[in-house]
């Protein structure tokens, strides 16, 4: 599997910026298969002629069933700077999903604790905190709707395991396609309605401010609702 210069969003001597397809593992799971991490580096190793190992660190992850944004750092100062701005809540993460269209609310947020189920990796939802759970925020807004469906901003402000597709099946609303968390039925590919639309942050070295957005891909929903709301 090749890396497509038309999925490079951002490339410079210290990060490189992906739009992810559905389906492609971010790093190494059980299942063997080649993930992005591996395919990013084979694309800098042949692009720049580069012998030995190629660092390569990954600040963000996404599910394999989402597509967009995944940021990689070519260098460890700029891994480090870049984990701290997770840490501290400086890069925003902008996410696009499609729900149900009996969704009535327009604005809101969902808040919640979060444990991770390693054997079945799936998190669940609480009210309150429990053993090993983690807080979790989220802000919500709806940007368009279609006949059948509603299309969602999400605001991420934390990073949970799973986050944003439990938290809508816990108000009875599973993000389409995403048969873990409850939805009816599975997408053509496998895929999820779940796209990491854009991000914004502060350069780790540079300091210039960084606006990416990732378009979605073009099929099923996602074909049919404009891109540049």
């Amino acid at each position: 599997m090749k890396l497509k210069e038309s999925e490079i969003l951002f490339e410079d001597n210290h990060l490189i910026i992906i739009n992810k397809k559905a389906g492609v593992l971010v790093q190494s799971d059980i299942t063997g298969d080649i993930p992005l991490l591996e395919i990013v580096k084979k694309y800098i190793k042949n692009k720049y002629n580069k012998k030995g190992n190629v660092f390569l660190g990954l600040v963000n992850r996404i599910d394999r069933p989402t597509s967009g944004i995944v940021i990689f750092a070519k260098t460890s100062k700029a891994l480090s700077r870049m984990n701290e701005k997770l840490k501290n809540r400086q890069i925003r993460k902008l996410y696009w999903l499609f729900v149900s269209n009996k969704f009535q609310s327009n604005e809101g947020k969902l808040e919640g604790w979060f444990k991770k189920n390693k054997k079945i990796n799936k998190s669940f939802y609480s009210k309150e905190e429990i053993y090993n759970s983690k807080h979790g925020l989220l802000n919500y807004r709806k940007i368009e709707i279609l006949d059948k469906y509603s299309k969602i901003e999400v605001d991420l402000i934390t990073g949970r395991h799973h986050q944003i597709r439990c938290s809508f099946s816990e108000i009875g609303f599973p993000i389409l396609g995403d048969l873990k968390y409850g939805s009816k039925r599975s997408n053509k590919g496998g895929g999820i309605y779940l796209h990491s639309r854009e991000i914004y942050f502060t350069h780790p070295v540079t300091k210039e401010e960084i606006n990416i957005k990732a378009e979605p891909p073009k099929s099923g929903l996602w074909y049919a609702s404009p891109s540049d709301l």
